[in-house]
C-alpha cells in the first residue's frame, strides 16, 4: 500500500504517507468519530501539540506500520503473547494490588491484546526516542539509553526463564529506589478519604457525586440501564475476589466521559458503591467505560483470538487479569445496548510516572531499567493468569528461544528502530497537523468561526 513504512527508506512526508495516516485515523475512529465528533476534534488538537501527543493517540497506524515488517523474533509462540498494546513512556504507574501491596507496574490496558512481543518493546523503544528528542537529547544519548531498557527486559525474561518466580516478581518500595521509589512513596501518602472528599459531597448522612463538567445526571431510564448493566457485571467478579455480602450496593452514579487522549467518545459512567464495611470513608467508586476496540487487533488475522472474548469490555478485563499478579478485586465487564464496557475501581493509589523532571540521561537510565524489568513480568506472568496461552509453552522460554544467543543483534535493531520510527512519527506529526487543520480528516470536519 501506498505511505506504508519501509525501515530502510529514509523518512516519509509524502502525499502518500498523508493520505495513509487519515485512512488509518477514519478506518479506527469512524463509529466513534460519528457518534461524538466534538469529542475526537477535542482529541486530535490534544494529538496535535507535539509529536509525543501524536504518538500516543496514533497507535492504530504503528500497528499499520510493525504488522507489514519482518520480525526475525516472530514465530507461533511469541507472536501468541499477551501484549499491553499501547506501551510508551507514559504507560507506567502504580496500583494497589490485590494483596495491599503497593506496585510499579504498566497500566491502562485498553489496547491489550495477544499479539508479538516485540511489538510492545518497539512501541515503547520509538517513544522514549520520541520523548528524549523533545527534551533535546542527543541521537547518541537516546542511543545509549534505548539498550537500558531492552537489555533489562531481555535479562529479567532470562532470569524467570531459568529461575522461575514470575508471579511473585513485582516493583515495590522494597526492591526500588529512586524515581520509581519515590513514585511508590508519593502513592503511599494518598488516601481514600482525600479521593471520596475530592469527588463526593455530603448531603445530611448520604454521601453524592459532586457536580460539574465531568458528572451528568442521568435521566430514570439511563440510570436504570446502567443499574442493571451493574447487577450483570457482579456476577464477573471471580469467586475468590468477591467481598462480603453487605458490599456493593449502590449510592450513586453519574454519567462520565473519555478525557484522556486515547479515551475520546467512549461512554462512561462512574458509580459510588458501598465498600467492605459500612465506615463513611470506605465507599468504592467504580469506574464503568466502553471497551475499545484494541488496535493490535486491526492486524492481528487470527479470527479465534477474537471470538474468545466475548466484546472488548471483555477483552480488556480478561487482559488485565492476565497482564498483571494480584489486579484489582473489583475488575469486570458487563453490556449496555450489547456493547460491551469493562467495570475497574477508580484507586486512590494510582500515581503515573512523571517525566517532567527527568530531563538528563544519567537520571533516565536507571529508569528505564525499572521499565524494561516491569515489561517483561506483564509479558511473562501472562500465561499463568489468563486462559490463552502461548501454545503451551511458558511465555518466558518461547522469547528466551527466540532471542538466546542474538541478544545483542536485537538491541541494536531496537535502537535502529527507536531512532527511524521516531523520526518517522515527527513527520507523521506534521502530516496530521496539516490534514487535520485542512480539514482532511472526514467526520472532525470544524465549523467556521461566525
Amino acid at each position: 500500500m501506498d505511505g506504508m513504512l519501509d525501515p530502510l527508506k529514509p523518512t516519509d512526508s509524502s502525499q502518500a504517507r498523508r493520505d495513509l495516516i487519515v485512512d488509518t485515523l477514519e478506518n479506527a475512529f469512524s463509529d466513534l468519530m460519528a457518534a461524538d465528533p466534538a469529542a475526537f476534534r477535542v482529541k486530535f488538537r490534544k494529538m496535535a501539540a507535539n509529536p509525543f501527543a501524536f504518538y500516543r493517540g496514533s497507535a492504530a497506524l504503528f500497528y499499520t506500520d510493525v504488522s507489514a515488517m519482518d520480525d526475525p523474533w516472530a514465530n507461533d509462540h511469541t507472536s501468541r503473547v499477551w501484549i499491553q498494546g499501547d506501551l510508551h513512556a507514559e504507560n507506567f504507574g502504580t496500583y494497589m494490588d490485590s494483596t495491599g501491596r503497593l506496585v510499579f507496574d504498566v497500566n491502562d490496558f485498553d489496547e491489550a491484546y495477544i499479539g508479538h512481543f516485540t511489538w510492545d518493546v518497539l512501541r515503547f523503544v520509538a517513544s522514549i526516542a520520541l520523548l528524549g528528542w523533545q527534551k533535546a537529547l542527543s541521537d547518541d544519548d537516546i542511543g545509549r539509553l534505548v539498550p537500558h531498557y531492552v537489555d533489562a527486559y531481555v535479562s529479567q525474561v532470562r532470569d524467570f526463564a531459568t529461575k522461575g518466580g514470575d508471579s511473585e516478581f513485582s516493583l515495590k518500595l522494597g526492591n526500588t529506589d529512586g524515581t520509581v521509589h519515590d513514585v511508590l512513596q508519593q502513592a503511599r501518602l494518598k488516601s481514600r478519604a482525600a479521593m471520596l472528599t475530592s469527588m463526593t459531597t455530603r448531603e445530611g448522612y448520604t454521601r453524592r457525586f459532586g457536580e460539574g463538567p465531568r458528572a451528568r445526571r442521568l435521566g430514570d431510564e439511563e440510570r436504570e440501564t446502567v443499574l442493571a448493566a451493574y447487577d450483570a457485571y457482579l456476577g464477573t467478579i471471580p469467586e475468590d475476589q468477591r467481598f462480603a455480602s453487605m458490599s456493593y450496593g449502590v449510592k450513586d452514579v453519574v454519567g462520565s466521559g473519555g478525557f484522556g487522549i486515547g479515551s475520546a467518545g467512549l461512554p462512561a459512567y462512574t458509580l459510588l458503591i458501598e465498600g467492605q464495611s459500612e465506615a463513611w470513608d470506605n465507599d468504592v467508586v467504580l469506574s464503568m467505560k466502553q471497551g475499545n476496540v484494541a488496535a493490535p487487533s486491526r492486524v492481528v488475522t487470527d479470527r479465534g483470538i477474537m471470538e474468545a472474548f466475548r466484546h472488548h469490555g471483555h477483552r480488556t478485563a480478561v487482559s488485565q487479569r492476565a497482564l498483571q499478579a494480584h489486579t484489582d478485586p473489583l475488575l469486570g465487564h458487563t453490556e449496555i445496548g450489547g456493547v460491551g464496557f469493562v467495570v475497574s475501581e477508580v484507586s486512590p493509589y494510582t500515581n503515573d510516572l512523571d517525566w517532567d523532571d527527568l530531563t538528563e540521561p544519567a537520571d533516565i537510565a536507571p529508569v528505564l531499567d525499572y521499565l524494561g524489568r516491569a515489561t517483561a513480568k506483564a509479558h511473562c506472568v501472562s500465561d499463568s493468569h489468563a486462559d490463552t496461552t502461548v501454545g503451551g509453552v511458558e511465555t518466558e522460554v518461547a522469547i528466551m528461544e527466540a532471542i538466546d544467543g542474538h541478544e545483542a543483534e536485537f538491541t541494536q535493531r531496537c535502537v535502529e528502530f527507536a531512532h527511524r520510527y521516531a523520526a518517522q512519527a515527527r513527520a507523521d506529526h506534521s502530516l496530521f497537523v496539516d490534514a487535520f487543520r485542512n480539514n482532511a480528516i472526514r467526520g472532525v470536519r470544524s465549523s467556521r468561526v461566525p
